[in-house]
Parts: structure tokens; C-alpha cells; sequence
């Protein structure tokens, strides 16, 4: 029997639609988007019958059993409740939510019913993560010794919610490498704001930092992770970045999208130490039917570019890659990462480094509910 899913928000969302069309175990349920213009414009692109443009109605109908949301970040936590409330499994874009209180409430609620939740974090399953992590896996990096990760974005221009957003906000791009590669939760976190943005911008949240750098203690380790994020008045291509320092190898992403990426071996000569390695793809992973997504998806046309495209380079190849995951999940029962508890650590990571920006570099702990669970 096939996971009915519905899609809500259908900008980034529509490039879920044929994943789940082609995927052998999804069925494509529904769509819902609040205008009913591009709504149909959507739907009739990839003949979808049943739409809405309330969110309300499509959790209401007993023919869907999970929904993804690709809505705007301060939806994501209320429209995760409602969608467990109405016994619905949940897949959502990142961040899962913009509060501790609302990622305490997801976790409780998941826990609670046993229904499923995964957050759609792109970046642990792209093409250069799944090749790091491979490497980990096999024991090529030797011991762990340091992460850093970055996302580096100028999002000018952008809409709604989005100037003069606090950087660590909206962080789990570079939170959750770190933490996935070990599959480590996150103890505690330490944040400095550095430079400031136009006041104009700071009138939106109160937030004046351009960036924010943070240092995150992991539950049973001696590594120390490093993430740093900046959104505006800031001069930098987009960048989600990555770096794995181990006792054997060390892998760096590149500083310019579209580069391979810098494998270091150690014992080497010093000027063989660094070799430009070129990460495969991970389709074979993949069922045959959905494995070409990794390559192409919705946005492949000029006039069809979503700016997460345009900015992000595609996320990797790893939106196959998380429709597959969540699918499989829901069919074998087997929890996908990151789960609620995982996805609360990474997201209240980036909401409580705000804060300990804010009040100059304190020290804060993860709430227990984040920790020891599903990772």
C-alpha cells in the first residue's frame, strides 16, 4: 500500500511533486497553497486532482497520511502541531521551528501518538555529506578532531519574514553536518554577534549582528564544533560549508560553489598532502525510479528557478534523498535522520546561540528534551 502524502506550500514544495509521483511506495496525494491561481497553475503542471488552499481542509481528509511542509519558516512549528494533532506523520523543511517551546511540543506530541516526524535537512543528504560521511563510516578520517561548518548567504531582497532575520535562526544548514557526522547531540552553546547590519534592518527583530559564530559542545566527546552564519551586509557567494578534521584525512568543502572538494591525507609529502576530489553521487542509493532527481528536479528551466536554486546550487542532489528517507520510514517504521528529538537538538541550537549572542557569549544548555533520543 502506497504513503498518501499532500504537499503544502508549493514554491520550493513543487519540487517534491515527481519525487513522490515516481517514488514506487508514494502516492502524491494532494496539494495546498493559500492562492488558488497557483495553486491550479501547479496541479495542473504535474495533473494533480485534489488541491486545496486551506491547510486546515487537507488535515481533515482521511485519505492523506502525512504531509510535507515547505511553508515559511514561522509556520513550520504550528503547522507540524496541527498536523500531529490531526494524526498526520510530518516531513518539514528546515528549521522545525522558531521556538524551544514549539520544538518541546512537537517532540511531546510525536512521543505521545507514535506518529513519525523528520526534518527535511538538505545538507545531510548531499552528495558531498553522504561522501564525507562515508569516509567516517569506514574509518578513513581516523579520529574526529574539529567541525566547522558555514552557510553564508545575502538574502537581499527576499521576502515576508526575512530582513534582518537573526542569523542562527535559521542555522541548521551548518548545525547539522556537525552533529550528524557523529550523530552527536549538541550539550551546550556558546555565541558571539559580530559587525552589524543596517538599521533598518535591526528594527525588524532587534538582532544588529551581520554575523553570528558559535561553538557547540557534543554530548560524550572531546570535539568541539564551530558554526558561523550570515544573512545580510555581508560580501560572500553563497556558500553552505562544511569541514572534517580527522587523525588520518581531512575534508574541506570548497570555498567557491561549484569546486571539488580538498581531501588532506596525513604522512604524505607536504605538497601531497591536499588532493582535489571530485564527490560522486549517491543515486544508487536510491530506488531506480527516482535516482535520476539527484541530477535534475522541477527547477531545470530558466524561467522555473526557485532562489534556492539559484542560490543554493540544487542542495546537493538530496531532495530524492530525503522524499526516499521519509517514505521509507513511514513503510518500515524505522525513524529517519534527524527525528523529532535530533531535529529539536539542531534547530535549538541555532535559537539559543541567538541568544547567547545576545548576552554576550553565555554559556547555554540544550533542554532535555532535545537530547538521547532518536538520533
Amino acid at each position: 500500500m502506497s504513503i498518501r502524502i499532500g504537499i503544502v506550500g508549493l514554491g520550493f514544495g513543487a519540487e517534491f511533486i515527481p519525487i513522490y509521483q515516481a517514488h514506487p511506495s508514494a502516492e502524491l496525494a494532494a496539494v495546498c497553497q493559500r492562492s488558488q491561481a497557483s495553486l491550479d497553475e501547479v496541479a495542473d503542471r504535474y495533473s494533480v486532482p485534489k488541491r486545496y488552499t486551506s491547510y486546515e481542509d487537507m488535515l481533515a481528509d482521511p485519505d492523506i497520511d502525512a504531509v510535507h511542509i515547505n511553508t515559511p519558516i514561522p509556520m513550520h512549528g504550528q503547522q507540524s502541531i496541527q498536523a500531529l494533532k490531526a494524526g498526520k506523520h510530518v516531513a518539514c523543511t528546515v528549521p522545525m521551528a522558531t521556538t524551544v517551546e514549539e520544538c518541546e511540543e512537537i517532540v511531546r506530541l510525536c512521543e505521545s501518538t507514535g506518529l513519525k516526524y523528520m526534518m527535511m535537512e538538505t545538507v545531510v543528504y548531499s552528495r558531498e555529506y553522504l561522501f564525507m560521511k562515508e569516509l567516517f563510516d569506514k574509518g578513513e578520517l581516523g579520529d574526529i578532531q574539529f567541525l566547522k561548518a558555514s552557510h553564508q548567504q545575502d538574502m537581499e531582497g527576499w521576502p515576508d519574514y526575512w530582513p534582518g532575520l537573526p542569523p542562527m535562526h535559521y542555522a541548521t544548514h551548518c548545525v547539522g553536518p556537525v552533529l550528524g557526522i557523529q550523530q552527536k547531540d549538541a550539550l551546550s552553546v556558546t555565541c558571539l554577534g559580530s559587525g552589524r547590519i543596517r538599521p533598518e534592518l535591526q528594527e525588524h527583530y532587534g538582532s544588529p549582528f551581520a554575523i553570528e559564530s558559535c561553538h557547540i559542545k557534543l554530548a560524550d566527546s572531546d570535539v568541539v564544533g564551530h558554526v558561523y552564519r550570515s544573512l545580510f551586509d555581508t560580501a560572500r557567494q553563497y556558500r553552505e560549508g562544511f569541514e572534517v578534521y580527522g587523525s588520518k584525512k581531512s575534508v574541506e568543502w570548497p570555498l567557491i560553489e561549484g569546486e571539488d572538494l580538498v581531501v588532506h591525507t596525513a604522512g604524505k609529502p607536504e605538497e601531497e598532502i591536499p588532493e582535489r576530489v571530485a564527490s560522486p553521487d549517491y543515486a544508487h542509493l536510491l530506488p531506480d525510479s527516482i535516482a535520476p532527481f539527484t541530477q535534475a528536479g522541477v527547477y531545470n528551466k530558466e524561467d522555473e528557478e526557485h532562489l534556492s536554486f539559484t542560490q543554493g546550487g540544487g542542495h546537493g542532489g538530496s531532495h530524492p534523498h530525503l522524499a526516499h528517507q521519509f517514505v521509507n520510514m513511514l513503510e518500515t517504521g524505522a525513524q529517519a535522520y534527524p527525528g523529532p528529538r535530533a531535529s529539536a537538538n539542531i534547530t535549538c541550537v541555532g535559537v539559543l546561540a541567538h541568544e547567547s549572542a545576545m548576552n554576550n557569549g553565555v554559556e547555554i544548555a540544550l533542554p532535555k528534551f532535545t537530547l538521547g533520543g532518536d538520533n
